[in-house]
Formats: structure tokens, C-alpha cells, sequence
């Protein structure tokens, strides 16, 4: 699990210790409502949901008990509302990170997943394609029937692959976004990353920069190195500014070292 200190560096401290919303037995209408907007908010991608578009059918069916959490979900992942936001006008590649994302929590880990989807998709087309996600067992184990679906490609757990932590850094852009702003590329956000099944750093959400080797342990602190940037050479003098870096304990070292082979000054280093 993420210390809380590196969650809220990163910008998804709101998910860090993740309270599952779930649907129980004898819900009162407040904890129905509870389930029924962050269902939206998850499968949705966090977009605003105007009353015209909501499933009113569908949770009315919920309220009274006739389907279960994960048939809403699936609804509103077949549903019009969600082609017209994340399938009509996306590419397939990042139409299927967006599935692994909102029906899964996580992103994809490999090229091998989003190669499967594809295929499944053009061999037996969108409804086969949403469904996949929902009869999963990883579904199953980790949502069951009555917990909306949440993100949990920010924790540690058994079966995910460490390297979905960095890979879901590049489909969250923050609590106050929203997918279907960023649906318009010309191709998948991870397109590049998966086929050379490599990862992109972390980078802290306020100041941009990579935090590295963040581990568990006695030595987790991070520290706030601040360094001012001195042209070498003949090069032409630029002013740079001060620039910040966080890292780790077991990186620093190695960054003062990097640094001073660039030429930066160490202006300070202190606990961040």
C-alpha cells in the first residue's frame, strides 16, 4: 500500500485508502443514492451526468432490489450515454484503456491485454467487449455483486502487476477531471509504453517532477532537494530559475551526484 505522505505528493491521496462503497441489505434511499452516483462518477470517468441522461429505469430497477450493482454497471457501460462519451468518436486502443480503467480500476499491464480486447471487439463486437470485463473473476474477486467499481491500480495487491501503479498514472489526471476531455487522441494514451512494454516515471502532481525509488520501510521519507541551473560552455546563458526535485532517501545520493555532473548548485536539501 502507498504511505499517505507519497499519495498526497502524487495527487490521488482520495484513493490511497479506498472505503468501497457497497450496496447492503436494508439500504436506506441516502446509501442508495451513495451507490448509485458513484457509479456513475467510476463508470463515467468522473464527467457530469445531466438529468435527461441518467438510467432512471435502471435505478429504479436497483432501488427496488431487482438487479444488483454489477448489472447496474453493465447497463450504463452498454448504455447510449457511454458510447456517445467514450466509443463513437474514440480510438479503439484508447476506448479499451478507458474499460480497464472504469470497469477494472487499473490500467492495462501489457500489450498482450489490449491486443485481446481488440480482437474480441471486432470478432464479437462492443457488448462482447464490455462483458468480458464484468464476468472476469478479477471482477468478481475484487468488486463481487454489490461494490461499485473503484480505482485500485494506486495499491498493492495480489495478482496486480507493480507496474500498473505508474501505468495508471497516465489515464488519472486528478480527482476534477474528466475522461471524456481527454478521449480525442489519435491514439491510446499508453499505446507507445505498452509496446515497448516499458514505464514512464511518476511524476508529482504540483510540481512535475519524477519521485523516485518510493518504497516501503523504515525510509520512506522524502526530500525536497531545490537547485539552481548554471549554463556550461560556451552555451548561451539562460536563465532557469530554481527548480525542485523529490526524491527518496535511497535516491539521494545519486541525485546530488547527477546534478553536480550537470552543473546545478545545491542551493538546499531538506525533508519534504
Amino acid at each position: 500500500m502507498t504511505s499517505e505522505t507519497s499519495a498526497k505528493l502524487l495527487g490521488f491521496e482520495p484513493f490511497a485508502q479506498v472505503n468501497p462503497v457497497e450496496l447492503r441489505a436494508n439500504a436506506t434511499e441516502t446509501d442508495i443514492q451513495a451507490v448509485i452516483w458513484a457509479t456513475y462518477r467510476q463508470v463515467l470517468g468522473n464527467d457530469h451526468v445531466m438529468s435527461a441522461e441518467r438510467l432512471t429505469s435502471a435505478e429504479s430497477l436497483l432501488r427496488q432490489g431487482h438487479i444488483r450493482v454489477c448489472d447496474f454497471v453493465r447497463t450504463l457501460a452498454l448504455s447510449e450515454l457511454y458510447k456517445k462519451k467514450f466509443f463513437y468518436s474514440t480510438p479503439n486502443v484508447r476506448f479499451i484503456e478507458l474499460n480497464f480503467k472504469h470497469l477494472l480500476g487499473r490500467a492495462p499491464y501489457d500489450e498482450s491485454e489490449i491486443t485481446e480486447h481488440v480482437n474480441l471487439y471486432i470478432q464479437q463486437g462492443y457488448e462482447a467487449e464490455i462483458s468480458s470485463y464484468l464476468d472476469s473473476a478479477e471482477y468478481q474477486n475484487n468488486f463481487g455483486e454489490q461494490v461499485v467499481p473503484y480505482y485500485r491500480g494506486f495499491a498493492t495487491q495480489r495478482g496486480q502487476k507493480t507496474v500498473g501503479f505508474g501505468r495508471m498514472f497516465q489515464l488519472y489526471r486528478g480527482t476534477a477531471s474528466s475522461d471524456r476531455a481527454r478521449v480525442n487522441h489519435k491514439k491510446g494514451t499508453l499505446t507507445t509504453e505498452l509496446a515497448r512494454n516499458s514505464a514512464t516515471p511518476v511524476r508529482t502532481a504540483s510540481l512535475g517532477k519524477e519521485l523516485q525509488g518510493v518504497t516501503g520501510g523504515d525510509r520512506e521519507q522524502l526530500y525536497r532537494v531545490r537547485v539552481s541551473q548554471s549554463a556550461r560552455g560556451r552555451r548561451p546563458q539562460i536563465r532557469l530559475g530554481i527548480q525542485e526535485y523529490l526524491v527518496s532517501y535511497e535516491q539521494l545520493s545519486p541525485t546530488l551526484q547527477r546534478l553536480n555532473k550537470r552543473g546545478c548548485r545545491i542551493m538546499n536539501v531538506s525533508p519534504a
